[in-house]
């Protein structure tokens, strides 16, 4: 089922909100401009933002008023105060880049903003900080070139409260170190995707935060992160263009250091909403009506490892028990078999639409066609996974709808089958506020819309829509010139990348931009 009208220009308004919101600061002596006037539609040179009165500037300015209302949920569970980002506690789904969700945070004395992408399957944050040449991504620019989004780059020199790590730090672990003269802490994460990496040297500075209640109180954590000064791979193509923030369970990861210091419990939660907005905050442990199974912690390298031990797709069931990692930072969903081709061949025998032929460029195995102009597909089969424990897992978002350059529609299974790993990806936690209990060491779940603390429906007897995935125009990373310099100059784009790509190409390339796993 297609979105509705109004979600296009919504979306792109909160991704308007999250970039120009980066270098935002408090001024005084000026005129105000309410966000939707003729002054500031000018300046942003946007025709698609909401015209006073209209239906999109209802459904935006009701969505501020959810979002306001959610701030202040988290105390009405009897819980001290958690905590989340001085800029809000929402986060955003961007499709463009890379498929995950992102926050808009605030680092250093004075604050710079950054828009990171948020992985619960890594452990070091990192910024694109005091880059090598062609090593950050500087700036986001539209494949025509007309408008271009500078992002911020991070400087320890530029910061009176950032101080640099020494490699004698009980955090400067030798594993993660590279070959350094200095006596600073170096270094290299490699993620296991496409080359892609990030190194630089670990620093401290200060992370703004504000209790997430009614009063907001200004926190102000110290912690240690990467001043990630050369990025390779995917960082420079599209996902994670201005920083990564590791949410993991080792030691470097800033759940871990808030809990360490006694600002927050040792629990983080994440909310996943069907129209791409979610949130985030630190310190909450979840609700007593909320479904929940243990981590399985691996000492050598713990992580949201669960087991699921029974999986029902329609009237299929089969008690196929494996484990599998939940992680925020892949955006689609990877098993290995049996689990694979349980799910895509139950599937598959349940849906009535012509099963589209394999197609080497799409990334999912099993997708189904619709007939041109129509997105509306008829019901699918319910997917549930049994966790250990005996908790339902009812996947609400289990297909991605794509179009086709022909005019009409491919709805895919959004699964994709994995060699080894077994990988919850972003897809699968959509419709729930996902609790990361590292304290009890559970994961729980809990069926949300995002805006309030009803719940967005009972356990579902079929799948919520699918999303479209929109035909947008690419953007493209524009990367550092030198040490230090200014100037922009546009980052080299894939093989496949032509300034006249197909929507439908396009979208599939970044299909494929499902990275951030350290295993």
């Amino acid at each position: 089922m297609a979105w509705p009208p109004p979600f296009t220009s919504f979306c792109s308004y909160l991704l308007f909100v999250f970039f120009f919101g980066l270098g935002s600061r408090i001024c005084y002596g000026f005129d105000i401009h309410h966000r939707f006037s003729d002054p500031v539609k000018g300046f942003l040179g946007l025709d698609d933002l909401p015209e006073k009165g209209s239906l999109d500037y209802y459904v935006v300015m009701a969505h501020r008023d959810r979002l306001i209302r959610a701030r202040h949920l988290a105390a009405s569970y009897g819980q001290s105060s958690p905590l989340t980002f001085a800029n809000g506690n929402d986060t955003l789904f961007i499709g463009t880049l890379g498929f995950l969700h992102y926050a808009n945070v605030s680092v250093g004395t004075p604050s710079l903003s950054f828009l990171v992408a948020l992985d619960t399957g890594s452990n070091l944050f990192w910024l694109p900080c005091d880059c090598k040449k062609d090593g950050c991504v500087t700036g986001l620019q539209t494949s025509s070139g007309i408008q271009e989004i500078k992002l911020n780059i991070y400087s320890p020199n530029n910061s009176s409260t950032s101080e640099k790590l020494s490699s004698g730090s009980t955090l400067c672990r030798p594993s993660d170190q590279w070959s350094s003269a200095s006596s600073n802490c170096g270094y290299k994460i490699v993620y296991l995707s496409n080359n892609t990496s990030s190194t630089g040297i670990l620093v401290e500075d200060v992370l703004r935060l504000v209790t997430d209640d009614d009063q907001s109180k200004a926190v102000d954590a110290r912690i240690t992160f990467g001043c990630g000064q050369n990025q390779t791979g995917t960082f420079l193509m599209g996902a994670a263009p201005n920083g990564l923030f590791g949410l993991g369970m080792q030691d470097i990861s800033i759940p871990s250091i808030l809990a360490k210091n006694r600002l927050a419990s040792n629990s983080f939660a994440l909310c996943f909403g069907l129209d791409g907005v979610g949130r985030i905050n630190f310190g909450f442990n979840g609700s007593s009506d909320q479904s929940e199974t243990p981590f399985n912690v691996r000492q050598s390298h713990p992580s949201y490892n669960i087991s699921i031990t029974r999986i029902t797709v329609g009237s299929n069931s089969s008690e196929l028990e494996f484990s599998a990692i939940f992680d925020s930072g892949t955006a689609f969903t990877h098993l290995s078999d049996p689990a694979y081709t349980f799910i895509s061949e139950s599937f598959n025998s349940k849906v009535e639409e012509k099963r589209h032929s394999p197609d080497s460029v799409i990334p999912f195995e099993y997708c189904y066609e619709l007939r041109a102009n129509h997105s509306n597909f008829k019901k699918i089969p319910s997917m549930n996974l049994t966790m250990k424990g005996g908790d339902d897992y009812f996947v609400k978002h289990p297909t991605a709808l794509i179009p086709t350059p022909e005019g009409g529609y491919l709805y895919c299974l959004a699964l994709l089958k994995s060699e080894d790993i077994n990988i919850i990806g972003q897809n699968f936690m959509i419709g729930y506020h996902v609790v990361f209990d590292r304290e009890k060491m559970i994961l729980g779940w809990k069926d949300s819309n995002c805006y309030n603390d009803e719940s967005s429906n009972t356990l579902p007897i079929s799948p919520a829509p699918s999303s479209v995935v929109s035909p947008v125009l690419p953007v493209i990373p524009v990367t550092t010139e030198g040490n230090g310099n200014n100037s922009h100059t546009p980052a080299a784009a894939p093989s496949s990348y032509s300034p006249k790509l197909k929507s439908f190409t396009y979208t599939v390339t970044i299909l494929l931009l499902s990275i951030f796993v350290i295993v």
